[in-house]
């Protein structure tokens, strides 16, 4: 296969406030920072997957604007093929607007406009691209008929399929079967299960859960600070994985990191825990550094979170 990690996702130009707190409805607050950067959960998880060495491609699409050439340069300056990546003639560049709080929590408001226009047509369009590669990563930022065709084609061509269900809500029934690997933050477990996810005894259910009624390879519940939890139905191993304690200073694009490389390690051949815990590491480190696509780590550093005295 030409590519290791092929990615269906959006593009965001992410327009970040930092406050003290989240503001009142009705209140306006002053901020205590700004700045610009390039994200949406389709960028980041493919510069996450070529910071690991993947070969990596993307497809989605972008506004005929200056945040589209900005999207360009940087996913081509970190070697992925945006060959399949088609521009909107009149719809603007999707648009992030997070609000990130003292202790690197954030909340995030998209605005899709390009993202949105995305039709089944373009996806069967780079349907050789999606065969053409071990391993694809989809979220629901884009349409979910979109979504849907791409994971049907890679699916049924063998290809290791990957689902990160953000922004959550109700799934299809036709997107789930052709999921192998689930990989939902705590937040989009629980609204899929209606279980709490801040009771750690109910992790493993869940993890379960999802995996057994999505009929899955395998299920990875992130859960930030507290680390991860994987259901590998493949090998029936069921196993927590820890934290990492690092100096957080923007949770932006962590969970990206965390699913870039998670496709990046599969796609080498690494087996389910394996793999995530390395993306495990590398969701830590991009906690380091502000800005979501910028943030991702690369593969060395990863290996030297879970192993130092191999550094």
């Amino acid at each position: 296969m030409r590519y290791d990690v092929c990615v269906l996702g959006s593009f965001m130009k992410d327009l970040v406030a930092s406050a003290d707190r989240r503001p009142l409805p009705g209140e306006t607050l002053h901020g205590t920072g700004f700045a610009e950067h390039l994200g949406g959960k389709g960028v980041n998880q493919a510069i996450a997957a070529a910071r690991m060495g993947a070969r990596t491609a993307i497809v989605g699409t972008i506004g005929s604007d200056r945040y589209g050439e900005e999207f360009l340069e940087l996913l081509s300056g970190d070697g992925v093929d945006t060959s399949w990546v088609v521009r909107h003639p009149s719809l603007g560049t999707g648009v992030g607007l997070p609000l990130v709080l003292p202790d690197g929590g954030n909340s995030i408001i998209i605005v899709s406009r390009a993202n949105a226009a995305i039709t089944p047509a373009d996806v069967e369009a780079a349907a050789d691209v999606l065969t053409d590669s071990r391993v694809l990563s989809v979220q629901l930022e884009l349409p979910v008929s979109a979504s849907q065709t791409a994971l049907r084609i890679a699916a049924a061509a063998g290809v290791t399929t990957i689902l990160t269900p953000a922004p959550v809500g109700p799934i299809d029934p036709r997107l789930a079967a052709d999921v192998d690997i689930l990989v939902p933050n705590e937040v989009e477990a629980a609204a899929l299960t209606g279980l709490d996810c801040d009771d750690e005894t109910q992790v493993p259910v869940i993890a379960r859960k999802l995996a057994d009624e999505w009929d899955l390879r395998g299920c990875v519940v992130t859960l930030g600070a507290r680390g991860a939890f994987v259901v590998d139905r493949s090998s029936g191993a069921e196993v927590w994985i820890e934290p990492h304690v690092v100096a957080t200073v923007d949770t932006v694009g962590a969970g990206d990191a965390f699913c870039g490389s998670l496709a990046a390690s599969l796609a080498s051949g690494a087996d389910l825990v394996a793999a995530v815990r390395v993306a495990n590491a590398a969701g830590a480190l991009s906690t380091t550094i502000n800005g979501a696509a910028a943030s991702a780590p690369a593969r060395a550093a990863a290996l030297a979170l879970l192993d130092p005295g191999s550094s």
